[in-house]
């Protein structure tokens, strides 16, 4: 006896088949996904607090840098640039606030030279202060007599150079000499100068008041400056004539 299959019955048993496969398997591919997405949303909050952390730590550690670094302190020097005769506070001139003609910063920490009266009377030094633990870091003032107003700016630094040896032996060796003219509020002119060489730097300022040319000098060796050049510049800045 023949047995007959139908091919229709035989499709749709293998279409259903496939589709009860198909259907088995979809969940599985779905459940990985859950944990997965749960663990990145508990991720992000931790990334975006360490983000926080940081950029507040840095803010804090950004704001204590000002006081370290404005930690250098200063006094101020009134020079009188008196006479030699009235050197020391002689004649009258005891009190040098009062009868003060100029003034510059003083690094905190730096020892006063004293100036004799044979210097004073000789190449005009009026007041001298050194750093005591790099005692050829320093600066100084000169005063000379009789001027009422600046030379030329070449010859200006000339004629200081005359008067002054370790002055003359920079510029001699100097690889550059910068000059310019600046004014202050008042309209009073200064001649600036810096002698850069191998061994040392050097910042000048000159000006004329009261009948009387002022030099102020800041020097130091070449590997200080390069320490120290913030302050150095700073006093160079701080000069000027008052009164």
């Amino acid at each position: 006896m023949a047995i007959s299959f139908s091919p229709s019955a035989l499709f749709t048993t293998t279409a259903a088949a496939a589709a009860t496969t198909t259907t088995t398997a979809t969940p599985p591919l779905n459940k990985p996904h859950l944990p997965i997405r749960s663990t990145t949303k508990l991720q992000l909050p931790n990334l975006t607090t360490t983000a926080i952390t940081l950029a507040a730590a840095t803010i804090i550690a950004t704001s204590t840098i000002p006081p370290s670094i404005a930690a250098e302190s200063y006094a101020t020097y009134y020079g009188t640039a008196a006479s030699a005769a009235n050197y020391g506070g002689y004649g009258g001139n005891s009190d040098k606030k009062a009868s003060a003609e100029y003034i510059y910063d003083i690094p905190e920490g730096w020892k006063e030279r004293l100036v004799s009266k044979v210097e004073k009377g000789t190449n005009g030094t009026d007041s001298e202060f050194y750093n005591p633990k790099k005692r050829t870091e320093k600066e100084y003032l000169t005063f000379l007599g009789g001027l009422r107003q600046l030379a030329p700016k070449e010859v200006v630094l000339n004629n200081l150079a005359l008067s002054d040896v370790n002055l003359q032996d920079l510029i001699a060796s100097a690889d550059s000499v910068t000059s310019e003219e600046t004014k202050d509020e008042k309209g009073q002119v200064y001649y600036v100068y810096e002698v850069d060489s191998a061994a040392a730097h050097s910042l000048i300022s000159v000006t004329c008041a009261k009948n009387k040319l002022y030099a102020h000098f800041v020097m130091a060796p070449a590997a200080e400056w390069k320490k120290d050049q913030e302050t150095l510049k700073h006093i160079h800045e701080s000069f000027k004539t008052i009164g």
